[in-house]
């Protein structure tokens, strides 16, 4: 694999979020990786609506998008960022999005998306593996070795949100 394909593979990584239960791309993340706009991304997705059904793509609510927001930055309508509410697609989604986005770029894009899939899923198993065989040495181990169980178990655990800090003046 190529460095340009590790780099791609790592941004798309980083872009995935868990919304509604579900892992998924937002539709600005998708246009920068395909090389379009998010306009014509999301103009291809509304003229084949047909090819997403709601366990494929659907747009955030407003709250949903509120907290993504506040989590990484996006840049609000009032200083020249998005006027209307993006777009999630579940991994079904992007695959279907190649058969929409015609261009060898998406193709590609669309592979090293599959992988990055393929490797969450991977490593998610091995963190649900690592728990299971946590508790068995736990429940073989008595108390003798509670303080590194529980410690082991901090460091699996996934780090807590904290609450989006509030910007401004209280009004009382």
């Amino acid at each position: 694999m190529t460095d340009e394909h590790t780099g791609l593979g790592w941004r798309i990584a980083r872009s995935i979020n868990t919304v509604r239960g579900a892992r998924v791309l937002l539709d600005a993340d998708l246009a920068t990786l395909y090389g379009v706009t998010t306009g014509r991304l999301n103009e291809q997705v509304k003229r084949n609506l047909v090819r997403f059904p709601s366990d494929f793509a659907f747009v955030l609510t407003l709250d949903e998008a509120e907290i993504l927001k506040s989590q990484f930055a996006i840049s609000s309508s009032a200083h020249g960022g998005r006027r209307k509410l993006p777009w999630a697609f579940t991994e079904q989604g992007v695959a279907m999005l190649s058969s929409v986005l015609h261009s060898a770029r998406a193709v590609q894009v669309n592979i090293e998306i599959m992988r990055a899939f393929v490797r969450l899923r991977q490593l998610l198993s091995t963190h649900a593996d690592l728990a299971r065989k946590l508790e068995e040495l736990e429940q073989k181990y008595d108390g003798q070795f509670r303080v590194v169980f529980d410690a082991i178990r901090q460091l699996m655990a996934p780090p807590a949100d904290p609450a989006p800090k509030r910007i401004g003046f209280g009004t009382g």
